[in-house]
């Protein structure tokens, strides 16, 4: 961890230049990955809109994508993926950005993304509140849920695409179809 004379902010994140990459910053650190390729465009399009379709027939709440910035706190500010905010939780939500950890995060990784988004980003979230975390692996057809619990962020199921269909706990009935998620075009 830095020392706190040199751990970034949030007041430093707005400065960041618009380039089309995905400027973070994580417990004070800056994390920049380039934009994301067309199969990973694909999965997050095909996941959203399931999800999407689900959350406005239900009334719960909003799925919003990347860009969208989250901050957790003055030191974390972070781009998921994917995220749903519930009904309850729209007191987070402002005219620029989410302020405070939505119920859910989905994360598509990338081989550059892995260890940020399977250990740096799931202690961040754990930390945060995060009430459920998705962890897409486009590399194997995968998506592993992670719920809350006292620890953090903890494996509840891992899913394959043969698998046939993801549930979840936070959305009762949802049943996404993994073949579709994963398709090319």
């Amino acid at each position: 961890m830095l020392p706190k004379s040199l751990r970034l902010n949030y007041e430093d994140y707005l400065l960041f230049p618009e380039d089309g990459k995905r400027h973070e910053i994580i417990e004070g650190e800056h994390y920049m990955a380039p934009s994301p390729n067309i199969r990973h465009q694909n999965i997050s399009r095909n996941l959203a809109f399931s999800l999407n379709q689900y959350v406005e027939e239900k009334n719960l709440g909003k799925v919003l994508y990347a860009p969208t910035d989250v901050v957790l706190s003055y030191e974390n500010i972070v781009q998921p993926d994917i995220l749903f905010i519930s009904k309850k939780n729209y007191g987070i939500i402002t005219p620029q950005n989410i302020q405070g950890a939505p119920d859910l995060l989905i994360e598509i990784m990338s081989e550059s993304s892995r260890k940020l988004d399977r250990l740096i980003k799931m202690k961040t979230y754990g930390k945060f509140g995060v009430t459920e975390y998705w962890l897409v692996d486009p590399a194997i057809n995968q998506i592993e849920i992670f719920l809350e619990n006292k620890t953090g962020l903890n494996l509840f199921k891992s899913i394959q695409e043969e698998q046939g269909e993801l549930t979840s706990p936070l959305f009762p009935g949802l049943k996404v179809n993994l073949k579709k998620v994963f398709e090319e075009f």
